[in-house]
């Protein structure tokens, strides 16, 4: 097989030769899961005061500011949260200088987007007026993208610790408290103002580990054609990571030609129950980087292989567990948030569902960005079509058949998941046939844990509605534990235990 991409000529030598690599995956497992938990524990108290104190209005505008200020963002990090990995691997340059660039190329970005923005800030607020500081918030793409690039240096490095300290403790945390204080300022505002305040404190405890592990880049210069190369030689991957962040919006923003705000906030609020997992998938990325370049490096392509179907289950499983969880107490999650979120329960189902069959497109993606990523890019762009198209389809077959507001909003849900189902067909199968060896993430025990859970949690749906405090206090823990215990026994090989077995150091 030859490569779409000029094969590896440098490994890092600033990681240990004899690291084993399942085991660098499986402490990158480890850490997502806790990151998880304590993400799930920061982003309720958020959701609910935001539903419960802003209401569905509010959170609409905020929920579609946000989504802007994000796309922007992600585009400005120029698939370097991915390319990073690839760029260090191939390079006799010190990686201080490396990343000392990356970050630069960043910032130079950030700083074009945030300026359209401030000068276009319709855009951010489509459906409301201007205040006088709500032109300032496009200042956050600097910290969004600049706290993903630092993140994504600290984590070729293998510390994966880094993006949950600032991603599932600092920043949901420092959200949740500056809603409750600005809420005393203005509801109208102060879930923005919350939201920068979170960016900005995200971005500062990703430098920090960021300094830790490179230092100060002594004897750097700034080269505009050295830096040029590094963003053109990104831009396939950062078209292919701007298309797939897309998929996850494109849903509300189609959404929004269509219905309120109130329901674009009730929407936002499922959605934001359905990306908390979504962490699982994306955090591996840094860590999968380092570990397919090098063996990429060494034409190693079975190894590969066995690696993406290794992460591929692992986060099935997770995401599976997580969305079962979730969904079958579903009502009860939403209504947490506000008895007016209970309608968007559908929307809830679809959104997990579609995180579940994302996974085998992330990893295989993971990859496809080294050997093939010119057409792992217009897979993308060809999935994203397939969902707008179905988005719109199914939006209008619902308003033809008069369904309320809150069942219209169910149907993007649909489209994503179906479109995201396609994509991850045919990226697995081109790695497969790319690497000549199989790439499966499926295994049938999923699918008896999964009937385990259902009937666990169908008993903690069937209590009473003053019970409904049992069904989220102890029904989630029982149908994760209940699906756990059967993947643990029947669907866990050695190489899967490894994931919760702690590792002698090297």
């Amino acid at each position: 097989m030859t490569p779409a991409e000029p094969p590896l000529t440098a490994t890092d030598r600033s990681l240990p030769d004899d690291r084993d690599d399942i085991a660098a995956l499986a402490k990158g497992g480890r850490t997502n899961i806790f990151g998880f938990l304590l993400r799930l524990a920061a982003r309720l108290p958020f959701l609910f005061i935001a539903g419960r104190w802003y209401g569905a209005d509010a959170l609409g505008r905020f929920a579609y500011a946000v989504l802007v200020v994000e796309f922007i963002a992600q585009i400005a990090t120029l698939g370097l949260k991915r390319g990073l990995a690839g760029a260090l691997a191939q390079t006799e340059r010190p990686h201080n200088h490396v990343v000392a660039d990356a970050m630069l190329v960043t910032f130079l970005a950030s700083l074009l987007g945030a300026a359209i923005l401030i000068a276009f800030p319709q855009a951010m607020f489509p459906n409301s007026s201007i205040n006088g500081l709500d032109r300032l918030l496009a200042l956050v793409v600097i910290g969004v993208a600049g706290s993903d690039v630092a993140l994504a240096a600290c984590a070729y490095r293998f510390d994966i610790g880094a993006t949950v300290r600032a991603r599932s403790i600092i920043e949901p945390w420092a959200i949740s408290i500056g809603a409750f204080a600005f809420a005393f300022y203005s509801t109208r505002d102060g879930l923005i103002l919350s939201y920068a305040v979170s960016m900005i404190a995200a971005l500062v405890a990703s430098i920090i580990p960021l300094m830790r592990h490179y230092g100060v880049p002594r004897g750097w210069r700034p080269d505009g054609g050295r830096l040029w190369r590094l963003a053109r030689r990104n831009l396939p991957l950062a078209a292919a990571d701007g298309v797939e962040w897309g998929s996850r919006r494109l849903d509300m923003a189609i959404l929004g030609l269509f219905v309120s705000p109130a329901v674009i906030g009730i929407y936002y609020v499922a959605q934001q129950v359905a990306s908390l997992p979504q962490k699982l998938k994306t955090s591996f990325d840094p860590i999968l980087g380092p570990v397919i370049t090098r063996n990429l490096a060494e034409n190693n392509l079975a190894a590969i292989a066995k690696q993406v179907s290794q992460v591929g289950f692992w986060i099935i499983a997770a995401q599976a567990g997580i969305a079962l969880a979730l969904g079958i107490p579903g009502e009860a999650v939403m209504g947490l948030v506000g008895p007016h979120f209970v309608g968007g329960t559908g929307a809830l189902a679809f959104l997990l569902l579609a995180e579940v069959v994302a996974a085998t497109a992330v990893v295989s993606e993971s990859a496809l960005v080294y050997i093939a990523r010119h057409r792992n890019l217009m897979i993308s762009l060809v999935m994203i079509v397939c969902q707008a198209a179905l988005s719109f389809a199914l939006i209008l077959l619902a308003r033809q058949m008069e369904l309320p507001g809150l069942w219209v909003a169910a149907a993007p849900a649909l489209a994503l998941c179906l479109a995201l189902a396609l994509g991850a067909l045919v990226k697995a199968r081109l790695l497969s046939r790319l690497l000549g060896a199989p790439i499966n993430a499926w295994r049938w025990p999923l699918l008896s844990a999964a009937g385990v859970a259902c009937i666990v949690g169908a008993g903690f749906v069937a209590l009473p509605p003053r019970f409904e405090w049992v069904e989220l206090a102890v029904g989630v823990w029982a149908i994760l534990g209940a699906y756990a215990l059967v993947i643990w026994r029947w669907g866990f090989g050695p190489d899967d235990r490894a994931l919760f077995r702690k590792q002698k150091a090297g």
